[in-house]
């Protein structure tokens, strides 16, 4: 029998460098500040309207977010390396299509749209790939690392771009991001590849080298099964929750930071982005010893205090806004590891990609709603406050909700079919040997 190589590093690392082209997401408010200041100044070059500063990056959200569902069931169907390099073109693309036009359709159309959907595409066939080479105990750590790159991404994206839009403008910047970014994510892409059809990973244990196995009560769900469970709209739920909170804060913390640290807010971008990457890989290796759902109503619950106590925060006190955004960072992380870890473990890996874009969803609607609602109620109140009240209270809920979180298997009331139907297998089984038992003393 010919022993198979395993790739699965290789794959991981390939997956870490896509995403860290990708997380160009990230910088958003490095962008945004350049643009805010054009349209505080009047030069004539951004003539947008302040209630809608944060669009392109909502409408981005959202679009990385839907993409990923039909990326998803492509790269399961076909290959990660197709789908790779369909988003590694839609990205430069989306970023040189704004490199030409200040106009808001146009950042909507390139950004939002194109590099949105590109984003979702690249980013769906990064992660699956590489767990499928490791056995279930190392799902959280594999996963926190390959999305550890989106995260990362800002701290060199941010003060490169900083250096980029003084040294040239916004316009060239996007330009040389959106040719770079293209060339890379294509040629990483040729990395991406699925272990053969039957492989099961080896887990390693202190006695032997052994085969693993699946744990108890993983199952297999098509996308269609998986929407008739319970588990999918809880873990619906806390993700649209803990991504909108953490993309809101995201989105605009470079502004935040403006006021107290001038042209050297672009730091407080790169320490969230450690911060970032730094929780995504440490809560999937944490939620793979103590479980997910307790990692998860841990992460959410310190998002809540986090984001409460901005409340109390001066934008004169540069200290503490990089302290608050470095740990909002790393809680907001925690989502990117713990939720395709949570999707293949209640779902199964058979239809990884599409189910987790569903999953994933709950991502991008969190970042186009939270963001959105942030920006209408600073312009109707002058005041961040309530924002921050209204995230930190929903945040609440969802630590209240993944303490009590359930498997699939575990829901009675989606188990009750699969009873009621076992129990009439049942019954028919013994209503026909009962017939033949029957039949035979008539004989006899």
């Amino acid at each position: 029998m010919t022993k198979i190589e395993n790739k699965g590093w290789s794959v991981t690392l390939a997956g870490l460098g896509i995403n860290l082209a990708l997380g160009i997401l990230y910088a958003w408010s490095i962008f945004k500040l350049s643009i805010k200041e054009s349209i505080l100044s009047g030069d004539g070059r951004y003539n947008w309207d302040i209630a809608s500063l944060n669009d392109p990056y909502a409408v981005c959200c959202l679009v990385f977010a839907f993409s990923m569902i039909f990326a998803g069931r492509l790269q399961d169907k076909f290959s990660p390396k197709i789908t790779t390099m369909i988003g590694g073109v839609l990205t430069g693309l989306g970023l040189i299509v704004i490199s030409q036009s200040n106009s808001l359709t146009a950042w909507i159309l390139g950004f939002g749209v194109m590099t949105g959907a590109g984003l979702g595409f690249a980013y769906a066939s990064a992660t699956p790939p590489a767990i499928k080479w490791f056995p279930p105990s190392k799902t959280g750590m594999i996963a926190g690392i390959v999305v550890a790159g989106f995260g990362l991404a800002s701290v060199y994206i941010a003060p490169l771009a900083d250096f980029l839009i003084s040294r040239f403008d916004l316009s060239r910047s996007m330009m040389i991001f959106g040719i770079a970014f293209l060339l890379i994510v294509c040629f990483l892409s040729r990395f991406l590849v699925n272990p053969p059809e039957g492989y099961v990973p080896e887990e390693k244990t202190k006695d032997e080298n052994r085969k693993s196995a699946p744990p108890a009560g993983i199952v297999d769900y098509s996308a269609t099964d998986m929407l008739k469970t319970p588990a999918f709209y809880r873990l619906w739920f806390m993700y649209f929750v803990g991504a909108g909170a953490g993309l809101f804060i995201i989105g605009g913390v470079a502004v935040l930071a403006r006021q107290s640290m001038g042209d050297l807010a672009w730091i407080v971008v790169a320490l969230l982005a450690v911060g970032n990457a730094g929780g995504r890989v440490i809560a999937g290796m944490l939620s793979d010893k103590i479980g997910r759902s307790k990692t998860l109503a841990i992460m959410l619950s310190c998002q809540a205090l986090l984001i409460f106590s901005l409340l109390f925060i001066s934008q004169d006190s540069a200290v503490l806004i990089v302290f608050a955004a470095t740990w909002i960072g790393f809680n907001y992380g925690t989502n990117l590891s713990l939720f395709p870890s949570l999707t293949k473990d209640y779902f199964g890996l058979k239809s990884f990609g599409g189910n987790y874009g569903l999953v994933f969803t709950a991502w991008g609607i969190g970042g186009f709603i939270f963001p959105r609602l942030a920006q209408m109620l600073v312009a109707k109140t002058g005041s961040l406050d309530m924002a921050y009240i209204f995230t930190a209270g929903l945040l609440l809920l969802g630590a209240v909700m993944a303490i009590g979180n359930r498997k699939p298997v575990e829901d009675t009331g989606h188990l009750l079919p699969d009873l009621i139907e076992k129990a009439s297998a049942g019954l028919q089984r013994t209503s026909v040997a009962t017939v033949r038992t029957a039949g035979s003393e008539i004989k006899e």
